[in-house]
């Protein structure tokens, strides 16, 4: 005897994804909200393929739908991103006009002949800023080479991407305390 009970459909739920807007080339058009490699900068609308939106650029956050309230958006915070920018930039230009006019020395143990026992670095020149209330990082001090004798050393500083300055370094002998 066949079963003539029917079988309940067991209801499954339906995700239904948003459709994301076409561009002209058929992928998804997309506004970056942060700088992705080898795609974009922030703000830029970009097309790429519906599953790297889907599954990597929306979920990470790195994107968001291109509308007209969030680029509107994204301009605002680029505005207030030059406002910042341009702060920072007049302040390292100071301090590269600062670091362009001083003149540091540092003491080192030297033979007669005017060779350092050791050898003069950044870390010493930081140090020897510091002192001078001008605080930089040794990795923005550009040495050819450790400084290895006496005299009169002009040495790069990077302070950003576009602004450097040079630094007069003395570097004198110890004077030997008279006890």
């Amino acid at each position: 005897m066949p079963n003539t009970k029917k079988q309940k459909k067991i209801k499954r739920p339906s995700f239904k994804m948003k459709r994301l807007p076409k561009g002209p080339n058929g992928g998804v058009t997309l506004l970056l909200i942060q700088s992705v490699d080898h795609l974009g900068k922030q703000g830029d609308v970009v097309e790429v393929r519906p599953g790297y939106a889907n599954n990597y650029l929306i979920p990470q956050g790195l994107a968001t739908v291109a509308t007209d309230h969030h680029k509107r958006m994204v301009e605002k915070h680029k505005a207030r991103l030059a406002e910042i920018h341009k702060a920072k930039t007049a302040a390292m230009e100071a301090l590269a006009e600062q670091l362009h006019k001083a003149s540091i020395s540092i003491e080192a143990n030297a033979n007669d002949e005017g060779h350092l026992y050791g050898s003069v670095g950044a870390p010493e020149i930081v140090a020897a800023l510091k002192n001078i209330n001008i605080h930089l990082a040794e990795d923005q001090i550009r040495l050819a080479g450790p400084l290895r004798e006496l005299g009169l050393y002009t040495v790069k500083v990077h302070l950003t991407g576009e602004i450097e300055s040079e630094l007069h370094v003395w570097v004198v002998p110890t004077v030997a305390t008279v006890k």
